[in-house]
């Protein structure tokens, strides 16, 4: 018997492992938006969320525009935050800057779509700061 390891290397299955997850969160993102529209009177609110950053958009899906969006990476945000742009403190300050858009706009209503991802941490964050701010879901 030769001293050689059969099968993947362990590199590989952490990428396949991590390649998994991301199938199943874009699997469940399109079983919600089956059910899921935004309308101008109610727009939707999308999350996506990167390992270190986040980013929010607020979307009409009858005409295919995006309202208003907001992301970690602008100036303002990292000013406030530095470069941690992917924790729930950043999420909660970008959410705050989103809700000011939005009331610049006249938006008070919109349906949240979570991106498939678990409603914890930063996508629970985002909703209850839309909230605080008088955002209506």
């Amino acid at each position: 018997m030769s001293g050689k390891k059969l099968g993947k290397p362990l590199w590989a299955l952490e990428v396949s492992r991590l390649m998994a997850r991301e199938v199943r969160r874009k699997r469940i993102h399109t079983r919600i938006r089956k059910k899921m529209f935004g309308t101008a009177e109610r727009p939707r609110v999308n999350i996506y969320r990167s390992l270190r950053n986040t980013f929010l958009q607020v979307i009409d899906d009858t005409q295919g525009h995006t309202l208003a969006s907001v992301s970690t990476l602008e100036n303002d945000i990292k000013a406030v935050v530095g470069k941690k742009g992917g924790n729930v403190e950043a999420s909660r300050v970008a959410a705050e800057k989103l809700a000011e858009r939005m009331r610049d706009k006249g938006i008070e209503t919109v349906v949240f779509d979570r991106g498939g991802y678990r409603y914890h941490g930063r996508v629970k964050m985002v909703a209850e700061t839309l909230r605080k701010a008088g955002i209506r879901m």
